[in-house]
């Protein structure tokens, strides 16, 4: 027989699985968002210029200048960390953007060891941090 009491403990239990398995979800879901660089491999030596290809995950590649839920556009790092999200990616010689929508790209860089970081970011070019971001280590010959 169900009291009173016993039906408000299991509204309470019911409630807080429904939010459980929300959060539990969300977090499945972040976890499925992720970039990558197919090419070149981490730790490949490479003759200048070479091919970089993105790839993405849980994301949409989409061209800049509009925000749009769940998109946006590569960006390659030459030694330099992932931004924190949220924080404008700068436009120079070490932060090269990809506004039109790019999978791929021709790098030229000098001959030594380098630190190469695709980031994922928005139509504004704010970074999603890093998270979506990945980073391998070429030497360019």
């Amino acid at each position: 027989m169900i009291t009173r009491r016993h039906s408000h403990l299991f509204k309470n239990v019911f409630a807080v699985s429904l939010l459980a398995a929300g959060l539990l979800s969300s977090a499945a879901h972040a976890a499925d968002k992720s970039v990558s660089i197919l090419e070149p491999k981490d730790g490949a030596t490479v003759s200048s210029p070479f091919k970089v290809k993105f790839g993405v995950t849980g994301m949409t590649v989409h061209p800049a200048n509009e925000i749009i839920e769940g998109t946006g556009h590569h960006h390659l790092l030459i030694n330099q960390g992932p931004i924190k999200e949220g924080e404008a990616i700068p436009m120079d010689a070490n932060h090269l953007h990809y506004g039109k929508g790019q999978t791929e790209a021709d790098v030229t860089l000098p001959p030594g060891k380098y630190e190469l970081t695709a980031q994922f970011a928005n139509g504004a070019h704010q970074s999603y941090g890093p998270a979506l971001s990945k980073t391998i280590h070429v030497t360019v010959k």
